[in-house]
């Protein structure tokens, strides 16, 4: 177990919790009313900062409740913090449902935060790179 810092920087600001024991995502809830058109989105804020432990990194995931439901999506999804990051955790979010607008209290969950441990990765030019199966097949490269 690792222990993430979090404040908050609104009093009214929601600190993220899991919904079951054993959750992997951190609940993130909105600090404002959102009001989402079809088609819309909209830069949503937390009134959250957090301070991810070095050797580890923070994924902003998506609901997936609120995707099937009403069509909510992230568009940068994942959103990705780093450990040096403090600001606040804000999330894009999408309304791609065609007809019904989307509507959200202060408080209620908007999506999830995944933090996961990472390697450090040490890039090495090569003059060539070595085979593999996959070789240079790309996106879909697998489907028949």
């Amino acid at each position: 177990m690792i222990e993430v810092l979090v404040t908050r920087l609104r009093p009214d600001a929601t600190i993220p919790s899991q919904a079951y024991a054993g959750d992997a995502g951190l609940d993130l809830s909105v600090c404002e009313e959102l009001d989402l058109a079809p088609g819309e989105r909209a830069l949503v804020s937390t009134g959250i900062a957090v301070a991810i432990p070095t050797g580890y990194a923070g994924f902003v995931q998506p609901r997936s409740g609120l995707a099937a439901r009403h069509g909510i999506a992230l568009v940068n999804s994942p959103g990705l913090i780093d450990s040096g990051y403090r600001g606040e955790i804000k999330i894009v979010v999408l309304n791609t449902d065609r007809k019904t607008p989307f509507h959200a209290d202060r408080g209620d969950r908007i999506a999830q935060l995944v933090v996961l441990a990472h390697p450090e990765a040490h890039l090495r030019e090569v003059a060539e790179l070595p085979s593999s199966e996959r070789a240079e097949r790309g996106f879909g490269s697998s489907s028949g």
